[in-house]
């Protein structure tokens, strides 16, 4: 099998880089990037992820969206690892347990700042929290960083 090239090099490479974040160690959750500007990321909840009253906790939802927004911003930039500076969330219905889908969409920015929104849709389709995010250029190289592997 050939590998990838070009933009499909670097998507594989950012999936490899979430996978090997640490904190993904406490969320089953797999990044697949399918164009610039889009991720998805497919996870599951379960009781870990709980508040007291049942329901899976804020830092779930803040996670997954800001995640998936801001891959989607970092698969259009091939050299630098993008930093969040402003996420803005909105949680529209508590979250069971179950699989779950964060999407992200690139809406704006090409150069310094990027902006992006993402949604959580559910295993029942219904949509569970949106948020938009500011991501911005770090001065740290992409491939410095341990899992990223282009090519």
């Amino acid at each position: 099998m050939t590998p990838p090239e070009g933009a499909q090099a670097h998507y594989r490479a950012l999936e490899s880089l979430y996978a090997a974040a640490p904190i993904n160690r406490f969320f089953e959750s797999r990044l697949a990037i399918p164009a610039a500007g889009e991720s998805r990321i497919h996870f599951t909840v379960d009781q870990r992820h709980f508040h007291a009253a049942g329901a899976a906790h804020g830092t779930s939802y803040f996670k997954m969206l800001d995640d998936a927004a801001f891959y989607a911003c970092n698969s259009l930039v091939t050299d630098r690892f993008l930093l969040t500076t402003q996420f803005s969330l909105l949680l529209t219905r508590p979250m069971g347990e179950g699989p779950v889908v964060a999407e992200g969409r690139w809406i704006s920015g090409q150069r310094r700042v990027f902006i992006a929104e993402a949604r959580l849709v559910a295993a029942d389709g219904e949509e569970v929290a949106r948020g938009t995010g500011t991501f911005m250029r770090s001065r740290i190289p992409l491939a410095t960083l341990p899992g990223y592997a282009a090519g």
